[in-house]
C-alpha cells in the first residue's frame, strides 16, 4: 500500500529512503551541525534533531518512530519513550529522544542512523461504558500469567 507523504527538509538533510523493497521503515538520521559530536554517556538521555517534518494529510494515519535493533542490542541505545507517536496534525521537526542503557559512551555525528520511521492506520475508539466484559480463557490474568513457555 502506498501513502503520499509531504516532507519538509531543514538543517541540510535529505529525504529518507527505504533501504530495500521489503523495508517497512525508513531510517531517521541525526541532523547535528557539521563537525558536531553528541556524546551520550551511560544513563544519559538526549533529544536529537532529524531535520525533517512530515504530513500525510490524512487523519487516519500515524507516523511511528521506533528504535533501531542493532543500536539497542549492541550499544544499549534505545528511544527514551519506547516509541514516538507523530500525530497526523503535528507539523514540527521530528526529534528523537535517545537513552544510553549501555556501559560505554556512545558518540553520534551528523548523518548517523538513530531511529526508524513507519506509518500505521489509526482507529479512534468509541468507549462504551459497561458493568462486565466478555469472558476469555485468560480473564484478568496479566504480566506473565500465561507463563514463559
Amino acid at each position: 500500500m502506498d501513502l503520499q507523504v509531504k516532507i519538509k527538509l531543514t538543517r541540510g538533510m535529505s529525504a529518507p529512503a527505504y533501504a530495500t523493497g521489503g523495508s517497512a521503515a525508513v531510517d531517521l538520521r541525526a541532523a547535528l551541525e557539521p563537525g558536531q559530536t553528541l556524546t551520550l554517556r551511560p544513563g544519559e538521555r538526549a533529544l536529537v534533531p532529524t531535520g525533517i517534518a512530515v504530513s500525510c494529510e490524512r487523519e487516519d494515519v500515524v507516523a511511528i518512530v521506533a528504535g533501531r535493533s542493532g543500536l539497542g542490542i549492541r550499544q544499549g541505545i534505545t528511544l527514551s519513550n519506547s516509541i514516538g507517536v507523530i500525530d497526523s496534525d503535528y507539523r514540527g521537526e521530528i526529534m528523537v529522544g535517545l537513552v544510553n542503557h549501555g556501559q560505554d559512551d556512545f558518540e553520534i555525528v551528523r548523518g548517523d542512523r538513530i531511529a526508524q520511521l513507519f506509518f500505521l492506520p489509526v482507529y479512534h475508539a468509541s468507549f462504551l461504558p459497561c458493568q462486565t466484559l466478555d469472558e476469555t480463557e485468560r480473564g484478568a490474568g496479566g504480566f506473565g500469567s500465561t507463563g514463559k513457555k
